[in-house]
């Protein structure tokens, strides 16, 4: 019988097989095939895997970081970081370094004025004068000087309380940019010893300024050096003396100086001035020119209308002719003295005003002036004549008695030869408010 080659195939098929599988093993890429000792088992391949990258590091917990704290900035950051600190309002700027000041806050000074207006030896003054921890005058100590521009720069005043005169004042110009104040310049007072500091009285603003704070005090020789002699009488000063005395005049509070033009020569200012209780204010104007001399300004006209109107609505009941300063008919200014009718005494009215004069004339010898005796049209000539005299002497000795020379005065009776207002209307009725005007002693001060 003829045996069957069938199981020989299938024993070689799989040999077959198996060789195969051996060599694909062998040829994938990195898989190196184990050995077996004995006859390999026929196994499904396996897919390969690449190894995992190494996790990264997990970061801290939020918590555990914690930023620094950042410099908090100033309620109102100036633009420029050398400018100071900028304010709605000067008054509100002007406040807050007069309470640092006080308080000797030197770091918020600093601030408050900015590296701009520090110089190095201003920086060191300021810092000497927070170190005494200054205090400001009770009464105006924080004032409003004026405008050194119309709406656009001023100057404020800090006045130091029982300081030295001339010492005790410091200036703050302040500059508007858009709708914020900041420090233009500081001009303090100098040191012990050093002489005061003339650069707020290089402007026009510090003689204005000037100016008028020596006519409040009632010191006229002071107010004599900031005027141009050649324009401004002396009599005219002297009649301002008088009317602030006697109208009981300060300046006003707010803007007391406005700016009504500036020109490279030429400059006007408008004076606002009020009573004590500021109840009522009346103004009048200075220009002041720029003489030849480098920044060197002087009060060159000054237009009293508007506050010779007032005082006489206020103190001279309404009479505009009753005031103390009138025009000579020779030229120039006046001062004059009044009488009631048929009188030779004066009144306590009168007698300040005269001692407003004396002043003058004891603070300087060789000032002379004459007094002109004047009456009303009622009367004879002869009588008026000895009346006008008489008014002319009273005045005479009342200086004498206050310390003026009798070399320095002289006497003129005129009767009532010279009106300043007609005796009688244009029907030819009595003018009882133009006699009040003539009744009167004027005072012409020759110097």
């Amino acid at each position: 019988m003829k045996r069957s080659k069938l199981p020989y195939f299938f024993l070689g098929l799989a040999a077959v097989l198996a060789v195969s599988a051996l060599v694909l093993l062998i040829l994938r890429p990195g898989v190196k095939p184990a050995l077996p000792a004995t006859a390999p088992a026929i196994e499904k391949p396996q897919p390969i895997v690449p190894p995992s990258p190494p996790s990264p590091p997990k970061p801290p917990p939020v918590e555990a970081i914690v930023p620094p704290t950042a410099p908090q900035p100033p309620a109102n950051p100036p633009a420029n970081p050398n400018a100071g600190i900028a304010t709605d309002t000067p008054e509100d700027l002007v406040n807050q370094i007069a309470k640092a000041l006080e308080a000797g806050d030197l770091e918020q000074l600093t601030r408050l004025l900015g590296n701009k207006t520090l110089d190095p030896e201003t920086a060191e003054r300021l810092k000497t004068l927070a170190g005494k921890r200054l205090r400001l005058r009770a009464e105006n100590g924080i004032h409003e000087v004026g405008e050194l521009e119309l709406n656009t720069r001023v100057r404020w005043a800090l006045e130091l309380d029982g300081q030295e005169p001339g010492r005790d004042r410091i200036f703050l110009d302040l500059r508007r940019d858009g709708e914020k104040w900041t420090v233009e310049k500081i001009t303090l007072p100098p040191a012990p010893g050093q002489p005061r500091p003339q650069d707020v009285l290089a402007d026009s603003l510090g003689v204005a300024d000037a100016f008028l704070q020596a006519l409040l005090k009632q010191n006229f020789e002071a107010a004599r050096e900031f005027v141009d002699s050649s324009a401004v009488s002396d009599t005219k000063i002297a009649g301002l003396c008088i009317l602030f005395e006697e109208g009981g005049y300060r300046l006003r509070k707010s803007k007391p100086l406005r700016s009504m033009f500036q020109r490279p020569d030429a400059v006007g200012y408008l004076a606002h001035v009020e009573n004590e209780d500021a109840s009522q204010s009346a103004q009048f104007s200075l220009t002041l020119r720029q003489s030849s001399a480098p920044s060197h300004w002087q009060v060159f006209e000054i237009n009293l209308d508007q506050l010779l109107a007032d005082y006489a609505r206020r103190v001279a009941g309404g009479d505009v002719y009753y005031s103390p300063l009138v025009k000579n008919p020779a030229g120039g200014d006046t001062l004059a003295l009044y009488f009631e009718f048929d009188e030779d005494t004066m009144n306590p009215r009168t007698a300040r005003q005269l001692d407003i004069v004396s002043r003058i004339l004891r603070a300087d010898p060789g000032k002379k002036l004459t007094l002109s005796g004047h009456t009303d049209a009622l009367g004879t000539d002869d009588y008026n004549h000895s009346l006008s005299s008489r008014r002319a002497e009273v005045v005479r000795d009342l200086l004498i008695r206050a310390g003026v020379t009798a070399t320095q005065i002289v006497t003129v009776a005129k009767g009532s030869s010279q009106p300043r207002r007609p005796n009688v209307t244009e029907t030819g009725k009595d003018n009882p408010d133009g006699r009040r005007a003539n009744r009167r002693t004027e005072i012409y001060l020759d110097f």
